[in-house]
C-alpha cells in the first residue's frame, strides 16, 4: 500500500514539473513586442491646436418685407431666386376698402372746407357789423371761434385724408434693399392680416457675396478666440472642400442649454462664387495656438495601459508604479479635441529591446492625433506603444481603441 502511494507521488510530482516547464517554455518564447504591440516612432513636426464647434450660414443683412395694411395677395411680381432692386414692386393687395375709405375722407375735406369758407364769411360779416356797433362782442367773438373751429376740422379731415392715402399706397409692397429674394411666404389669393405685428411676406438677402457663420462656442474655447482670427471651415455639400473666413465678433450675450454655456462667434467669409448658400451648416476650426518643430507623441500612446501584470513580466517591476491611475492619465490626455494642456503630464511606454518601460512625459499643446512634448526623458527616434495586436483566431480589442482623442 505504501509503494502505491509513493508511486502516486511520484508521478504527480513529475506531471508538476512537466508543467511548469512547459508554462516557462512558452513564457520565454512568447511573441516578441513588434509582434505583440502597435509602435509608432516618435518625431519632430508642427503642431496646430485648434477649437471647434458648428455654426449655420446667414447672409450679412436679410429683410424680412412684410406689410403694414391687411388684405388679399391681388398680383405677385416676384418669385424665389429673383434679383429685385431697391424700391421695386414685389407684391399687391387687394385696394378695395381702403380706396373707398381713402375717397371718403377727400370727400370729408372738401365738406370741411365749404364749412371753413362759410364761418370765414360769417366772420367778416361780424365784423363789419361790430364796427358799427350793430352787434354785441359776444357774437362778433362767436363768430371768430367758428372760424377758427373749422380750420381745426379742416386740418384734422386732410390729417385722416393722408393717412388713408399712405395705407391706400401700402398695399403695393415695395423693395427697401436690392439683392435677392430667398424665401417667399404668400401665395397669390392669401390673405394677410397685420392686426397685431407686421407679418413677413418676402425674405431678401442683400448681398451673398459676403456671408456670416454664426456660431456657439463653449465657454471653454472663448477665452482663446479674438477677433481676426484665422478660420477654416467645411460644409456638407463640398465635403472635399475646405474654405476659409475670419473671426469677426465675439457677442457678448451667453446662451444657456442644459447648464452648457456657449457664445456666439459671428465669422465673415468671402463668397464670391456664391456657392454658399443659406442655412448651410458650416464646420468651424479655429487655431488658437501653434508649435513648430515640436516633439510629438501621438495620443494613443498617452491613453495606452498595458495588460495587468505585463510590465512587470517584461522589466520587473510592477505596472501600478510605473503608471499613474487611469483617471490622472485620461486628464493629462486631455478629455477633447482641442483642449489645452499646458504644464500636464502624462506616461508612455518606449520599447527599450525586448521590454517596456515607463517614460514619463510633460505635456503642451494637442490636436486630435498627437500631443506636444515639453519635458521629460522621451527623444526622437524612440518607439512608443500605443496599442496591443490582436493575437490570431482572438477576437478581442486591443487595449487602445479607434476613438479619436
Amino acid at each position: 500500500m505504501n509503494r502505491i502511494v509513493k508511486k502516486t507521488l511520484i508521478g504527480l510530482a513529475v506531471l508538476a514539473l512537466a508543467g511548469g516547464g512547459a508554462v516557462l517554455y512558452r513564457s520565454q518564447s512568447g511573441p516578441a513586442p513588434e509582434q505583440r504591440y502597435r509602435l509608432q516612432t516618435i518625431e519632430r513636426g508642427d503642431l496646430t491646436q485648434t477649437v471647434s464647434a458648428n455654426g449655420t450660414l446667414n447672409p450679412v443683412v436679410l429683410v424680412n418685407v412684410g406689410t403694414q395694411v391687411s388684405g388679399t395677395v391681388r398680383k405677385l411680381y416676384v418669385d424665389f431666386n429673383d434679383k429685385v432692386e431697391a424700391g421695386q414692386a414685389l407684391l399687391e393687395l387687394d385696394d378695395s376698402l381702403l380706396a373707398a375709405q381713402a375717397g371718403q375722407s377727400r370727400a370729408n375735406v372738401a365738406n370741411v372746407t365749404t364749412a371753413l369758407e362759410l364761418a370765414r364769411a360769417n366772420e367778416a360779416r361780424m365784423q363789419a357789423l361790430f364796427a358799427q356797433e350793430y352787434v354785441s362782442r359776444q357774437e362778433y367773438d362767436q363768430a371768430v371761434q367758428a372760424r377758427r373751429s373749422a380750420e381745426a376740422q379742416l386740418a384734422q379731415a386732410k390729417a385722416a385724408a393722408e393717412k388713408d392715402r399712405v395705407n391706400l399706397g401700402y398695399t403695393t409692397i415695395r423693395s427697401p434693399v436690392s439683392g435677392v429674394v430667398i424665401d417667399r411666404v404668400v401665395d397669390l389669393g392669401q390673405t394677410v392680416a397685420a392686426s397685431f405685428q407686421t407679418p413677413t411676406l418676402i425674405k431678401i438677402a442683400q448681398d451673398l457675396s459676403e456671408m456670416r457663420i454664426d456660431s456657439a462656442f463653449a465657454e471653454a474655447d472663448i477665452g482663446s478666440i479674438r477677433p481676426g482670427q484665422k478660420v477654416r471651415f467645411t460644409v456638407d455639400a463640398f465635403p472635399d472642400r475646405s474654405f476659409q473666413g475670419e473671426v469677426q465678433q465675439i457677442r457678448l450675450n451667453p446662451t444657456t442649454t442644459q447648464n452648457v454655456v456657449t457664445y456666439n462667434v459671428r465669422v465673415s467669409v468671402a463668397n464670391p462664387d456664391q456657392i454658399l448658400l443659406p442655412g448651410m451648416t458650416a464646420y468651424v476650426s479655429i487655431g488658437v495656438a501653434r508649435r513648430e518643430n515640436a516633439l510629438l507623441v501621438p495620443n494613443a500612446a498617452l491613453r495606452f495601459k498595458p495588460p495587468e501584470g505585463s510590465v512587470k513580466a517584461e522589466t520587473g517591476e510592477r505596472a501600478e508604479k510605473a503608471e499613474r491611475p487611469a483617471e490622472a492619465r485620461e486628464r493629462s490626455a486631455g478629455g477633447g479635441k482641442g483642449r489645452k494642456r499646458d504644464g500636464a503630464s502624462g506616461t508612455v511606454h518606449v520599447l527599450d529591446g525586448k521590454t517596456l518601460r515607463p517614460v514619463n512625459v510633460q505635456l503642451g499643446i494637442t490636436d486630435s492625433r498627437s500631443t506636444e512634448v515639453t519635458g521629460g526623458d522621451l527623444k526622437p527616434g524612440d518607439r512608443v506603444v500605443t496599442g496591443e495586436i490582436a493575437a490570431p483566431g482572438n477576437g478581442k480589442p486591443s487595449s487602445v481603441g479607434m476613438r479619436l482623442f
